[in-house]
Order: structure tokens, then sequence, then C-alpha cells
């Protein structure tokens, strides 16, 4: 994106020119400054997402980590399929929880009708340590069709790529991997967590990937920091 080409923000959002029932003038003297913020937040996305195409090569990856599926064993080169990128996500379901995390399963919920389309562009897979077996009868029972989910059994790909925490633990891991010339190659993780976060905020990363605090933050209640999806209500 050639910024010196770009209108200024402000300029178009005075171009705008919508209007609803009864709004007064105040309203959309403020209304037209945010939305002069919001196509600026819009250029910054898309600023961030150009130098994130940019990055150079990443790290090699040296094993072909194995895992199990729904049709048995499969390589982390299989995971591929015909596709040149990779895009795998680090689902916090490991054999020491009783049920999965609630946060990673709203995200997993509303990525599932997602996946044919992103499978057009990409491969995608869906990591935990839990058994197979497990992953898949949880997939049933939350109704999800589409989601490619493997389980990681020696964890191996989850400790080198950052899916398990300090203490032992399962995290949430969201990991970009592209195979080049035969060459498969880490090219972009999430890295933004607690040490990143600002005071007051939830330890989230940019762009959130998850919908549903896209729709909250658009309502006058925010997405709250004492509320969080729960597995049932």
């Amino acid at each position: 994106m050639n910024n010196q080409n770009l209108v200024p923000a402000a300029v178009l959002a005075a171009k705008n020119g919508v209007r609803f029932p009864n709004e007064s003038e105040e309203y959309r003297i403020a209304r037209d400054a945010l939305l002069a913020e919001e196509i600026e937040l819009r250029r910054h996305i898309e600023r961030v997402a150009v130098q994130r195409r940019a990055l150079p090569p990443g790290g090699a990856v040296a094993k072909d980590y194995r895992f199990e599926g729904v049709d048995g064993p499969i390589s982390f080169s299989e995971l591929f399929a015909d596709k040149e990128t990779l895009v795998v996500y680090s689902y916090m379901f490991g054999p020491e929880r009783e049920r999965p995390c609630p946060m990673c399963t709203s995200l997993l919920s509303a990525w599932d009708g997602e996946v044919p389309d992103i499978q057009q562009r990409v491969a995608l897979a869906v990591v935990a340590l839990s058994p197979i077996g497990r992953l898949l009868a949880f997939k049933k029972e939350r109704g999800w069709h589409h989601l490619p989910l493997y389980s990681d059994p020696t964890g191996d790909y989850s400790r080198d790529y950052h899916a398990i925490g300090r203490g032992g633990g399962d995290d949430a891991a969201f990991n970009v991997f592209t195979r080049r010339d035969g060459t498969i190659r880490h090219f972009w993780s999430g890295e933004m967590g607690e040490v990143t976060a600002d005071p007051g905020e939830d330890p989230r990363g940019a762009p959130d990937l998850m919908p549903l605090w896209t729709v909250l933050d658009c309502t006058p209640e925010g997405r709250a920091p004492d509320w969080y999806p729960k597995l049932s209500y």
C-alpha cells in the first residue's frame, strides 16, 4: 500500500454521507471523527500485514513431527497436503484437563464453518495433546463439522512451537509454516502475551483471531475484563 497516494482519512470520512434517524449533530460529528480513526485502523492493519508478508525466511523445520488424526498416523509434512502454507492452531485440551479451554473452544467454534474456505488457500491443522479419540468425541459433542483435529502424542511439536507453557501445561499457540522448494520453514507465530500486554488489558494478540471480541468491541458494553466464554450456559 502506497501511503503517498492515500486520501486523508478525515477527508474520506467527511464524504461518507451516512445518516441515521433522529441522530443529533453532536453524534454525527463524533461518529465522523471515529470513522476517520477506523479508516486509519484499517490502513494500519494492512501495513502490518504487508510487513508480515515481507518477513525473511524463518527457521527450517528440522523434524517431521508425528501426529494422530482421524485416519491414523500422519507426519507434519503430510499436513500440508497440496498446499504451500500450513496454519497450525494449538488447542488447550491436554490429557490433564477435564474439559477443554473455553476460550480456545469459542474460537474454534467460530472457525469451524470457515474451514472449507480457508482450505481453498492454505492447509489447516488443530493440534492438541489429548489422544485423538478424546478430541474426536468432543468434536462430535460440540457439533463441529470441518475442523481437522490432530493429537500430538509425544508433545514434540507442542514443546518446540510454544504450545507447552513454562509450568508444563498446554498453552494456546498459532503458527504458520511454509513449504517452498522442498524446504519447510516456520513463517510466523503469534507472540503477543502477558509480557506485551498493556495495563488493564487482556494479553491478546492483534488482529484478534476471535470474531466474538470483534463483535463485542462494537457494542457499548465492550468485551468486559471479567467475562469470558463458557463451554455451556
